[in-house]
């Protein structure tokens, strides 16, 4: 298992240092930025506990406001860093997300080395629910509270979306707690108003639907899983935002690189149809020379961003 997971983390490496735009992009970012803000409060922890992979990041934007709409964003490590908050796209997303009047949450969140799925989706709503318990203290608009991620943290903010209002439910043989129970606010919604996908893979059953990094004998969804695709597909289904999709889940948006070589853009795509035939608000950017993260983050593609959860609020209010 080992050393399955070092021929898979190394290429990785490989890969996001390639793709590493101006500001990073999450995972393993090596560059930190500084952001303009009126208020930064650093290593929160949301469940009530001593665990640094239960702490967050918050951030406000430097023009100052009686509360703030919130995004959630969420780093990429294929679920195996627990501590990356440090490193979740902060020059280009959150930067951008500040400016336009939103306070950012950049959360940890355990590893598929700490617990197995759905421990991740328990922690991503343990922070939404934190949002909204802790909304008076950090000046959040609880009434607007939407996810985004990159890569693995595209199919966590995904995942909580289409899951929204969703408790718990049974996947084939599989019956899956999606809520957990963690942190001091289990009585508040986790419920998400919005959602940004960022290259995440959302359809864990087909990972193959494109050409993409041959990941050895473990991919990092089995790992997360403990499985296999063809001994326990129910698994990989519970773990797919895909499989959640129906007419209530909140507004979301997708934007994958056509070039993309390690999650492959047919999963975007696949993402966008199901929404679409859903009846759900969506829209998507397929980027022609996009890959990773690389060549992503441009100018248009960041307000697209905005202008979205920005009509995501406005309809909200309607």
């Amino acid at each position: 298992m080992k050393k399955a997971l070092i021929s898979f983390i190394m290429p990785c490496l490989a890969a996001v240092a390639m793709a590493q735009p101006a500001g990073g992009f999450g995972g393993f970012q090596m560059q930190q930025v500084k952001l303009e803000t009126s208020q930064e409060w650093k290593d929160v922890n949301y469940a009530g506990d001593d665990k640094a992979y239960h702490t967050c990041d918050i951030y406000l934007p430097k023009k100052e406001a009686a509360s703030y709409p919130v995004v959630i964003h969420i780093y990429g490590s294929a679920w195996f860093s627990n501590s990356s908050k440090g490193a979740a796209d902060l020059g280009t997303i959150v930067k951008s997300l500040l400016n336009a009047g939103y306070a950012v949450v950049c959360p940890n969140h355990r590893s598929s080395a700490d617990a197995k799925w759905p421990a991740q989706i328990h922690d991503i709503r343990a922070v939404i629910r934190f949002v909204r318990g802790e909304a008076k203290k950090y000046k959040f608009d609880p009434s607007f509270v939407a996810t985004s991620g990159f890569s693995s943290g595209g199919h966590l903010a995904s995942t909580a979306a289409t899951t929204s209002g969703i408790k718990q439910t049974k996947v084939g043989t599989v019956d899956i707690d999606l809520e957990g129970n963690l942190g001091n606010y289990t009585k508040e919604s986790s419920a998400v108003n919005a959602a940004c996908d960022w290259s995440g893979p959302v359809d864990l059953t087909a990972m193959d639907c494109g050409e993409g990094m041959k990941m050895g004998e473990n991919s990092p969804e089995d790992v997360l899983l403990n499985s296999k695709l063809s001994k326990e597909p129910d698994k990989y289904k519970s773990l797919s935002a895909t499989y959640y999709v129906n007419k209530k889940n909140p507004p979301i948006i997708i934007f994958h690189g056509e070039k993309d070589n390690v999650v492959p853009c047919c999963q975007g795509k696949m993402f966008f149809e199901k929404l679409q035939d859903a009846g759900v608000k969506t829209e998507a950017t397929f980027v022609p020379e996009g890959g990773h993260g690389m060549g992503m983050y441009s100018e248009e593609n960041l307000q697209k961003m905005v202008n979205f959860l920005d009509a995501a609020r406005t309809a909200k209010k309607k």
